[in-house]
């Protein structure tokens, strides 16, 4: 018989990253970090000069900080007690947005949390491998976590029978990001979300 499947993103939802993010450019490149603004592309200034970096200087930091720096990662709190609930009566899968080549530095992250589920890794829009993800479990419920809007837009598109949760666990970048619109709830704190979740996959 299959079970229910709790597809959840990581970065902002599992774990925290862009308040290390911050610490790690401001200690390693001089570089202020105000992601409480919202936008991410425009949030980064060069102290030494007072300029924004543009993309071809955000994204290789983004890789080096992902490549070298995950160990400053912290869990959500009620992030790891949730997945332990859950997955009494769920799979789960973690589907982030890093490259293939992250997919080792991912896992071992994660079990050094104690959080030991199949993780996927894509680039792009999440609704074509959460289709083809509840696919390959034959899913009798699925329950999708995110924090970006883009994404739940995505597997509202490719798998609309999935109950869509906005969740953005950083609490000082939460005030600034609207509700998703393709997502059926918001909820930025684990006991809450838990519940949410238990439910629509036990109804």
């Amino acid at each position: 018989m299959s079970r229910p499947l709790l597809i959840t993103d990581c970065d902002e939802v599992l774990l925290h990253m862009v308040s290390h993010f911050r610490d790690w450019l401001g200690e390693a490149h001089e570089v202020d970090f105000a992601f409480e603004t919202g936008k991410f592309e425009d949030a980064l200034t060069d102290r030494r000069t007072g300029e924004s970096l543009g993309r071809d200087r955000v994204w290789p930091l983004l890789g080096q900080f992902f490549e070298g720096e995950m160990h400053r990662q912290t869990p959500v709190p009620g992030a790891i007690e949730a997945l332990g609930k859950i997955g009494e009566v769920a799979d789960i899968v973690i589907l982030t947005n890093l490259p293939d080549l992250a997919h080792p530095w991912r896992v071992e992250q994660l079990a050094n949390h104690g959080i030991a589920h199949e993780v996927v890794c894509n680039q792009g829009g999440k609704g074509v491998p959460a289709r083809e993800i509840i696919d390959r479990h034959g899913a009798s419920r699925t329950a999708f976590v995110d924090d970006l809007p883009v994404h739940h837009a995505s597997v509202a598109k490719h798998a609309p029978e999935v109950f869509r949760l906005h969740m953005v666990a950083e609490p000082v970048l939460a005030p600034v990001v609207p509700p998703a619109e393709h997502a059926h709830a918001r909820i930025d704190d684990w006991p809450t979300a838990c519940d949410w979740i238990l439910e629509r996959l036990n109804p």
